[in-house]
């Protein structure tokens, strides 16, 4: 193993201080929060923050509106069908009526037919 090297006690606490230094150096190389890179970031983040509440207000202003169509088309389905059943029901009477005026005739006449059928036979005898 020629490649095998056996680190000491001190290779290993220059190699843990040199890894501190180093995000030491990364922490202080971040920008500041005045730093104008970042307050741009940052507006942007707002400006599209504020793009996705609107898209959700337009949405939900859609979804709310929809449902009102759907319900206004619903009761004006349900009133049309009550006004055809309450015709449906009116015309059935009618023709109830109209039946029964007939059949009230039909009997009257046939009444009047067999009771002249009987006043010729008494006539007769």
């Amino acid at each position: 193993m020629s490649g095998f090297r056996d680190k000491g006690f001190g290779d290993r606490l220059s190699t843990a201080a040199n890894a501190r230094k180093a995000m030491l150096e990364r922490v202080r190389a971040k920008p500041g929060a005045d730093d104008p890179a970042v307050i741009e970031r940052k507006s942007a983040r707002q400006a599209v923050s504020t793009a996705r509440e609107a898209r959700l207000a337009e949405r939900e202003t859609a979804r709310i509106a929809e449902q009102a169509r759907k319900a206004a088309e619903d009761e004006a389905r349900q009133v049309a069908e009550h006004e055809q059943r309450v015709a449906q029901e009116a015309n059935e009477a009618t023709a109830k009526l109209e039946a029964a005026e007939r059949q009230v005739a039909l009997e009257a006449e046939q009444k009047a037919a067999r009771d002249a059928r009987y006043a010729a036979r008494k006539a007769r005898k």
